[in-house]
């Protein structure tokens, strides 16, 4: 039952193999990060994300792929579940902990797609610790490096979105855009930066690739 269960979150989320369309990735990334599953994974797996929280999957980071899983339910699944309230955010430490611990382990490695390896260092993406951040830069850009050419220019966008975030957490020592949900009091310099709209985590992608979005 429990590998049926982690099976069936890396099927949801990855579910086919990549595609080498540029085209095709562009639109499951705009899937992934623009809240296009958030209803399918409120419907299907709330209940799943709470099992995660009791710690009751924690046997799924015995092996790389179940790991990967279980990194998913805590920090994607919990932002579609609890969004915009401080539950969204409540698993990140332990999301964290489970990524740095699957590198060291040799987990990260094992993945075969650069697309199953950005999901499984994206916590440390999130984090509000400025190590985690340059850490993320670093897996980043060794997956452009890596990646086959179709994929690099959507995973150099990754990268340069990772740069981005570790750059607002050096002028801030936060995630700003987190402040009222966590009840955390903005500073001016804060309330500036969350008025100019022209947030990281909604940024739009360049047009070299966004261009894919208005095909049929």
């Amino acid at each position: 039952m429990i590998t049926e269960k982690y099976e069936d979150v890396l099927q949801f989320w990855f579910p086919s193999q990549p595609s080498p369309d540029q085209a095709t990735m562009v639109r499951r990334w705009e899937w992934w990060f623009r809240g296009g599953a958030n209803v399918e994974v409120i419907e299907h797996f709330s209940p799943l994300l709470e099992q995660a929280i009791l710690c009751e999957l924690d046997a799924w980071s015995g092996q790389s792929r179940s790991r990967l899983a279980l990194i998913l339910v805590l920090d994607q699944f919990s932002r579609s579940i609890y969004a915009g309230t401080a539950q969204a955010f409540a698993q990140d430490s332990k999301a964290c902990d489970l990524t740095l611990e699957g590198i060291n382990v040799g987990h990260y490695e094992e993945l075969k797609t650069p697309w199953e390896k950005t999901f499984f260092f994206l916590p440390l993406g999130h984090s509000e610790d400025l190590s985690n951040l340059e850490l993320a830069i670093k897996l980043g850009d060794n997956l452009v490096q890596e990646a086959p050419q179709e994929y690099r220019a959507l995973l150099e966008f990754s990268a340069a979105q990772a740069r981005r975030h570790r750059d607002i957490l050096m002028q801030f020592g936060r995630h700003p855009h987190r402040n009222k949900a966590l009840e955390r009091q903005s500073t001016p310099e804060e309330l500036e930066y969350l008025a100019s709209g022209h947030l990281v985590h909604t940024r739009s992608m360049p047009s070299h690739l966004s261009q894919f979005l208005c095909e049929s």
